[in-house]
């Protein structure tokens, strides 16, 4: 039976977590329910069925989040013209071109037509819709403004989606060239400098003295040859289970920890928690959600576990009776000083979500300068390393043939 890790807030407020064992995530959130609480995340952390499933592998289940950005947009229009929602759904599923969607959408309509609210009968799909996307999704319908907030959704998520291709494809240069630079050394090191060495042990014989370098470029080629079988298992081991172990709850908190530490990273990863945070609490207040469920969904929104424990700190002390403006200040290292103003003009003026707007388009700016001036400085310095490795292996070359030479003379 399926394991539900959950997180829920009981009638005091309180966050509660916990887990479950339930046939499905329907049943899970019924379950919850009846224990007076308000689900706010509920994940399945075991599967019912552990066989191997190819297609799975590939991501022919998950739908893109282009194809989810456009159903939302095409929802909330015809929601906007009056449109019934299942006939909106019903519409949307026979002109769908992903499987996966048309499955989920066909699925949702049999939900409601059994009686379900339409934020529960996408609670059921959570690799799909989110909490954000659930939560604001009731909040629509509680307030009737449906259609509006579909509309903050699909917005929501083409700048999301926007920041995480210029992520992907400020990393895919460097990351191409660290593979050929690995093959690289590994080729050389394997096929190349035995040949050298064997070259220059026939021109200078066997009692040759051969420089420093060059006998430490030949050791680590014979240590290569000799033990590659153990080594480049154990590097790839070694990497699957450092990935492997960021997975898990305290490899993950390590490892935001730390990159929250790395100079030329840390102001990249601040500026997207920012503006993540900025745009997904504004869209939640702007729902008419309320601000301690709001936190606490933004939390598990932003992505970054050191974030996620700031604002369910916050959360805490704004139900202690603090100004949220008054509590994000006191984190200067995650949240720069004009966070914190602006959230402060947001509380006086009855408009905490259209001030955070502004703040997430200025940091989303940010965020694209940053990638585009990281990109710049990447470039030049793959190229040196690259030059580096090259110019050690020359000089272990060059060094002793120009000994050689000398003597010769």
């Amino acid at each position: 039976m399926p394991n539900f890790k959950y997180v829920a807030i009981n009638g005091q407020g309180k966050t509660i977590q916990g887990t479950i064992d339930t046939t499905d995530r329907a049943a899970a959130l019924v379950a919850i329910s009846k224990q007076a609480l308000r689900p706010i995340s509920v994940k399945e952390t075991s599967s019912k069925d552990g066989s191997f499933n190819f297609k799975t592998l590939l991501g022919g289940n998950k739908v893109k989040s282009d194809e989810l950005v456009i159903f939302t947009r095409q929802l909330s229009t015809m929601i906007s013209a009056g449109v019934p929602i299942l006939r909106g759904l019903g519409s949307l599923g026979k002109h769908a071109e992903s499987p996966a969607l048309k499955k989920i959408i066909d699925s949702i309509i049999k939900d409601i037509e059994a009686g379900a609210p339409f934020g529960d009968a996408l609670a059921k799909y959570p690799n799909t819709f989110g909490d954000v996307y659930v939560n604001m999704v009731r909040a629509g319908e509680a307030a009737g403004i449906l259609d509006e907030i579909l509309k903050r959704l699909a917005l929501q998520q083409e700048k999301n989606a926007t920041i995480r291709k210029k992520i992907k494809s400020a990393m895919a240069y460097p990351t191409v060239l660290i593979v050929i630079m690995t093959i690289a050394f590994f080729g050389l090191m394997l096929f190349v400098i035995p040949q050298i060495g064997k070259i220059l042990k026939d021109l200078g014989g066997e009692d040759a003295q051969l420089p420093v370098l060059t006998q430490f470029m030949l050791g680590l080629s014979a240590v290569l040859i000799g033990y590659w079988f153990i080594i480049i298992p154990a590097i790839v081991g070694a990497i699957f289970l450092t990935l492997r172990y960021i997975k898990t709850p305290r490899g993950k908190s390590q490892f935001h920890h730390l990159i929250l530490k790395i100079p030329a990273v840390k102001g990249i990863i601040r500026k997207v928690a920012v503006a993540r945070f900025a745009r997904t609490f504004s869209a939640l207040m702007g729902a008419g959600v309320a601000v301690l469920e709001a936190l606490n969904v933004t939390g598990h929104a932003i992505g970054n576990v050191v974030y996620e424990e700031a604002l369910m700190n916050a959360a805490e002390e704004v139900k202690n009776g603090k100004q949220l403006s008054q509590v994000i200040e006191g984190y200067e290292e995650l949240f720069p000083s004009i966070v914190a103003q602006m959230l402060s003009v947001g509380e006086e003026t009855g408009q905490t979500d259209t001030v955070l707007v502004k703040v997430a388009d200025f940091y989303e700016e940010e965020v694209d300068v940053a990638i585009d001036g990281l990109s710049a400085i990447i470039e030049p310095v793959m190229i040196v390393i690259m030059g580096s490795m090259v110019g050690l292996i020359a000089a272990s070359v060059m060094g002793p043939i120009a000994s050689l030479s000398q003597n010769i003379k």
